[in-house]
């Protein structure tokens, strides 16, 4: 006779625990956004970079990008538990017991990274900084997403904020290339995510929020979709124009753009979770490729190739 299979094992993180906190800071988020202040640090200033600088504009985008995602929980708990992708969260799920500590925690993290970018580097890093904070929190979870479905594309800004502080705080302002940045990523983030909007159009619509262009129609958002990503392309050649960037350098981010808007060009005839996936699996790559583009950048520059201002 076979012995009783034994108990399960509850594997859920524990109530209110370092894994919960830690999720609501939305880590994936988080490094997309150092990410590009990474990108807009390198372009500003590919000849001379500052390791101590980087560093710090880095961290106090970390600590802003953080406690912007707690408010985003906050805002959003009721709306999650509406969501399958959604409902597990801390807040939603209430394994933190108190939804207004994490908003409290949420609003130290973004005055602590302000605060640290305007005192160590300068005003203007901590200002685009805060901006991007404001968008996110402000103009996006608690005004425009619950209403438009056109939320995401004002809300970019908060995407295109950190490539402004990795400008300002490599030399103190905005310079064109880091600007042309700044508008790839805000160009970036609609394909990004009405792809996600695509692949979880039932989800968002059983939460009642307005995810994409025309909801009743994906297949208009499906061609949306391709549009959006082909504005990419002439993003990325300004990049190279404007920036001190080197000509190889200038075709690669060309090239990233005209992948990403084959990936989503079926999009134009089928709506899919196939056609919608390739675009949105592509989308994280493809910034991550545009940071490695302007890092390999530098070391190129100081051979005297680059062709921007």
């Amino acid at each position: 006779m076979e012995p009783p299979p034994p108990p399960p094992v509850d594997a859920s993180p524990a109530r209110g625990g370092l894994r919960d906190w830690l999720s609501l800071t939305k880590p994936g988020i988080t490094a997309l956004i150092c990410l590009v202040a990474v990108g807009g640090f390198l372009l500003a200033a590919p000849r001379s970079i500052d390791l101590l600088r980087l560093g710090i504009v880095v961290g106090a985008g970390a600590l802003a990008s953080g406690g912007s995602a707690m408010l985003n929980h906050y805002l959003e708990r009721e709306s999650d538990r509406r969501m399958k992708r959604t409902r597990e969260r801390p807040l939603a799920a209430e394994r933190i017991a108190s939804s207004g500590a994490a908003a409290g925690v949420g609003l130290a993290l973004v005055g602590l990274g302000v605060g640290m970018a305007s005192w160590l580097l300068n005003p203007l890093t901590g200002v685009s900084i805060l901006l991007g904070a404001l968008t996110y929190v402000v103009v996006y979870t608690a005004w425009l997403k619950p209403r438009s479905s056109w939320n995401i594309v004002i809300g970019g800004f908060a995407g295109s904020a950190p490539a402004l502080a990795g400008g300002a705080a490599a030399v103190g302002s905005w310079t064109p290339g880091v600007l042309a940045l700044a508008l790839l990523v805000f160009l970036w983030t609609p394909p990004h995510f009405w792809s996600l909007a695509l692949l979880l159009k039932d989800d968002y619509a059983r939460a009642g929020l307005p995810m994409l262009p025309r909801m009743d129609d994906v297949g208009y958002s499906g061609r949306v979709v391709v549009v959006s990503a082909a504005l990419l392309v002439p993003a990325a050649a300004l990049v190279g124009a404007w920036g001190l960037v080197v000509l190889p350098v200038a075709v690669a981010l060309v090239a990233l753009g005209l992948v990403f808007v084959a990936l989503t060009v079926p999009l134009w005839t089928e709506v899919s979770r196939a056609t919608a996936r390739r675009g949105f699996l592509f989308s994280g790559p493809y910034l991550l490729g545009v940071v490695v583009a302007l890092a390999v950048n530098v070391p190129l520059v100081h051979l005297g190739l680059a062709t921007g201002w």
